[in-house]
């Protein structure tokens, strides 16, 4: 256990040489500051007046206010938080696996699961902490503002660092198979931003095409690629108040982190260096 301690501590130093980190905590810091401001300077009666001409309706506007605003931060922070997290987690495995680093590596008496596990805990811990911090800190600005303390927003501290941990275990698996933080990269930018959203609207497509072939394509590739598409949607969900309704994204993207790091280690065990 020590050294998986030890590989996260080193992860995170890491992490935090890398500027990118930093600057993720920088523009949250930003945000926060800018809606502290604009909470400060704007009633609220001003912040629900645009919804209120638009829904025409004297109740629940505060909820729709807070809900705006929710979504406001989440949607961008999914999508952007992760395209900066992939892009700084991507080195990782390549830097470790560069001759002298792994040299070094190898020579302590830790074994290679244990490498593996304290890199994915470091790097996802290093987003964990980036995500909390802006969610937590938008949760406190909307509560002091309009006394709405709904804990359901900080569920998608959780939903958002559970989808990059799911795409950080595929950057892992890959830059151990090919030792490139680029293909690691692209790989994981094509699942996010092309095929789990194509996935996510199959029945639209198939109901385009007769093609038998076509639906056992997509069907297959839907069990089998990370549901980031649907894991964004169900964090958009919970931010509101919503909840989850369906697991299953879930529950599959958690056997693809699984099932990814097991090859990892499996291959890492068995690689000359």
């Amino acid at each position: 256990m020590n050294n998986i301690i030890e590989i996260t501590k080193q992860t995170i130093r890491e992490a935090f040489a890398r500027k990118i980190f930093i600057m993720f905590a920088g523009v949250s810091s930003l945000v926060l500051i800018l809606f502290a401001i604009t909470f400060a300077a704007v009633g609220i009666d001003d912040l629900s007046g645009s919804i209120q001409v638009q829904s025409n309706r004297d109740t629940g506007i505060m909820y729709e206010v807070v809900g705006a605003i929710k979504l406001f931060i989440v949607v961008p922070l999914f999508g952007g938080g992760l395209f900066l997290s992939i892009f700084s987690a991507s080195s990782f495995i390549p830097n470790m696996l560069e001759k002298g680093n792994i040299d070094v590596l190898l020579s302590k008496p830790i074994s290679r699961s244990q490498i593996i596990f304290g890199k994915f805990i470091g790097g996802t811990g290093v987003v964990f902490v980036n995500i909390a911090y802006l969610v937590l800190g938008i949760w406190l600005l909307i509560g002091l503002k309009f006394s709405v303390w709904d804990a359901s927003f900080l569920l998608s501290i959780f939903t958002i660092t559970f989808a990059f941990a799911v795409l950080y275990s595929l950057i892992i698996l890959i830059g151990i198979i090919s030792q490139s933080s680029i293909l690691a990269m692209m790989l994981s930018y094509l699942i996010f931003f092309i095929l789990s959203p194509i996935l996510d609207i199959r029945d639209k497509i198939m109901m385009l095409s007769d093609s038998k072939v076509l639906e056992i394509v997509l069907e297959g590739f839907y069990y089998i690629v990370p549901k980031t598409s649907e894991l964004g949607t169900i964090t958009s969900n919970i931010a509101v108040g919503g909840g989850i309704y369906d697991y299953q994204p879930i529950f599959t993207s958690a056997v693809f982190l699984i099932l990814s790091l097991a090859l990892s280690i499996i291959i890492f065990s068995k690689k000359d260096y």
